[in-house]
């Protein structure tokens, strides 16, 4: 039988390990940490712009983060869990320093994640803040989109 710290644990490994997956390029491993219905969630994706608000499933998770090795190397800084009460439930902060690759510029990226693992330690669901003007800036993306795609929200909606 599983105790609460134990099933805390493999939480916390299985992002451990996601972090580490994504920053050397082992995708196939990455989406291995999934369910095979998991979802990764982007709360502050803007539409009209090439970041999606949500992907679920390994094949979809694969191919939606393949490419991200190609973008950025980074390094993970000042991961710290916050304490929950729900076992499953992995509340992380961490930095990721590093440079986009195709120009050299500098990507520092704070984020805060809220992953909802299985006993077992899978992960169904990753909610994963973040600033996407950050990515935008470090690859001299067109910001005109970005600004274009929100300025269709009125304060208040």
């Amino acid at each position: 039988m599983k105790t609460s710290e134990n099933i805390k644990a493999l939480g916390q490994q299985a992002f451990n390990n996601h972090l580490e997956f994504l920053s050397t390029g082992r995708i196939e491993e990455w989406v291995d940490l999934f369910t095979e219905d998991g979802v990764l969630e982007f709360p502050y994706a803007t539409k009209g712009t090439d970041f999606l608000s949500s992907v679920s499933g390994k094949k979809d998770l694969f191919d939606y983060m393949k490419n991200f090795p190609e973008h950025f190397k980074e390094e993970l800084e000042n991961l710290h869990f916050h304490a929950t009460e729900e076992p499953t439930l992995v509340n992380a902060e961490f930095t990721r320093n590093g440079y986009a690759i195709s120009t050299g510029k500098p990507y520092l990226q704070k984020y805060i994640s809220v992953v909802t693992t299985t006993p077992e330690g899978k992960i169904l669901k990753n909610v994963d803040f973040w600033n996407p003007l950050t990515a935008f800036e470090a690859m001299n993306a067109p910001l005109d989109k970005f600004l274009a795609a929100t300025a269709e929200y009125e304060v208040g909606e």
